[in-house]
């Protein structure tokens, strides 16, 4: 229990180090708070006017969800440059001549990103209520879609923070950011799986972002949701992003910590 209460206590003095960096950023907050409303504006009304939902219903309805995700996946990215730009610097170095818990410096920085996830959540909640969204299911429902979204970043944040100690260079880092744009679109967050390929719709089918849109779409009673015959992640998709978290952190965890001390 010392021990835990030692990680815990180091691991929010690093916090506090993430947004303290920040302060002397202001451009990252900036572009960190613009971009859901971007994503809004430029899939909402571009990419809506010639997209139809099948079933019926509003385009921007049916998209938000699949932003909420992107803006979920974006926490694989963020924590991935942030520690490979500590690693390249040699701030981890110094962490590991410092008398701190080693676990603290992972516990850190996705915490941090957990924290930095939340304005950049409610600024994708202003734009889609001001383009049009609304849940429609009552504040249980959708107080549930939101703490999926919050756990599956987290799990993800432990995945960019192996990233980061695997690559350990931040121009590198950078390098693979591009990446990450691909398993957002290769999902059902803009458009229905149905009408893909069969080997490209079983690779969305069993993506976590799909598991999570249409998780979102079912909590928030948005147009969209899939019925018929279902891959088992669309078919039950909250309990397939509860697996997906663990998962994710079961493999995550130990592997960032193991990366931490070589």
């Amino acid at each position: 229990m010392i021990r835990l209460r030692w990680a815990l206590a180091d691991g929010v003095t690093l916090v506090g180090r993430e947004f303290a960096r920040l302060r002397h950023d202001p451009g990252e907050i900036v572009a960190a708070l613009l971009f859901p409303a971007v994503m809004v504006v430029l899939f909402g009304y571009v990419f809506g006017s010639a997209i139809g939902v099948p079933g019926g219903g509003d385009y921007r309805e049916y998209l938000m969800p699949g932003l909420f995700a992107m803006v979920t996946f974006s926490s694989v990215t963020g924590v991935m440059t942030r520690t490979a730009a500590d690693a390249s610097r040699g701030v981890m170095d110094r962490f590991r001549s410092m008398p701190m818990a080693r676990s603290a410096v992972p516990f850190g920085q996705t915490g941090a990103d957990l924290l930095i996830g939340l304005p950049m959540l409610a600024v994708m909640v202003v734009a889609g209520l001001l383009a049009g969204w609304r849940p429609h299911l009552g504040p249980v429902a959708t107080a549930q879609a939101f703490l999926l979204m919050v756990v599956l970043r987290y799990a993800l944040s432990w995945v960019g923070v192996y990233a980061g100690l695997a690559v350990r260079d931040d121009r590198v880092a950078d390098a693979l950011v591009p990446l990450s744009l691909p398993v957002t679109m290769v999902s059902n967050a803009f458009v229905p799986t149905g009408g893909m390929p069969g080997w490209l719709r079983f690779l969305a089918d069993w993506n976590p972002v799909s598991a999570l849109t249409a998780a979102t779409r079912e909590l928030f009673g948005n147009p969209g949701v899939p019925a018929g015959d279902l891959a088992w992640p669309l078919a039950h998709p909250v309990a397939a992003v509860l697996l997906w978290s663990a998962a994710l952190l079961a493999v995550s965890v130990p592997l960032a910590l193991r990366a931490l001390s070589l």
